[in-house]
């Protein structure tokens, strides 16, 4: 809507121009003068085609400027369109239990549904904000309670929220679940990390997932 009322306006400065017929000089507007007569009469039709050419020379160069200005709101608006898609989902995509380990690990989500503006590496599992602004993330973990299970969310190498399932004597699957809204600086890292002598698991029924996506830029 913006674009089409910046348009309007450089058509209307064009009608002057194309009505006056006027061909716009290239001499500085500045230095010209209405030519009078000695005894003050009034412009002749010269002096008066040169008024005519002065005000075409002026709107010409307004119109340049607001063609600039178009051009770089252009610029402005594409560039907000595409850093303002981001999200992604993805899952563990193993068949089995990963873990338990002596120390974290960051569980890399291979299995990628969606990475709009490919800001989430399935190769480190590592999301990395491309812009600052206000996110949404969400994880969950699948685990036979044989033996714990414990994910952590991690902002840069900062903690942020956890889930854990405890081992239990009646053995059968438990899924856990849990998510945050955070204010990201641009280059920010979120990713998510098992606890030390845990296990996770996940097989083609999906149960292992992080998700995430950008609410609004600040």
């Amino acid at each position: 809507m913006m674009m089409q009322s910046v348009l309007s306006v450089l058509l209307l400065l064009l009608l002057p121009c194309s009505l006056c017929g006027a061909e716009i000089p290239v001499r500085d507007p500045e230095t010209s003068a209405l030519q009078q007569t000695s005894d003050g009469d009034e412009p002749s039709q010269r002096d008066r085609r040169e008024v005519a050419d002065i005000n075409c020379w002026k709107v010409a160069l307004e119109l340049q400027e607001l063609r600039d200005t178009v051009s770089t709101l252009k610029g402005q608006l594409e560039e907000q369109r595409r850093t303002d898609q981001v999200a992604f989902g993805a899952s563990l995509g193993i068949h089995g239990n990963l873990g338990p380990y002596n120390t974290e690990i960051t569980l890399a989500y291979k299995n990628v549904f969606a990475n709009a503006g490919n800001a989430y590496n399935p190769g480190t599992g590592i999301f990395i904000a491309p812009v600052k602004g206000v996110y949404y993330f969400s994880f969950s973990g699948h685990n036979h309670n044989s033996r714990p299970m414990g994910l952590r969310l991690y902002k840069n190498s900062q903690s942020m929220v956890i889930v854990y399932n405890h081992a239990f004597n009646h053995h059968r699957y438990e899924t856990a679940t849990n998510g945050m809204t955070l204010e990201l600086e641009k280059g920010d890292q979120v990713y998510v990390r098992l606890y030390v002598h845990t296990w996770v698991f996940d097989n083609g029924n999906i149960h292992s997932t992080f998700i995430g996506h950008l609410l609004f830029t600040v």
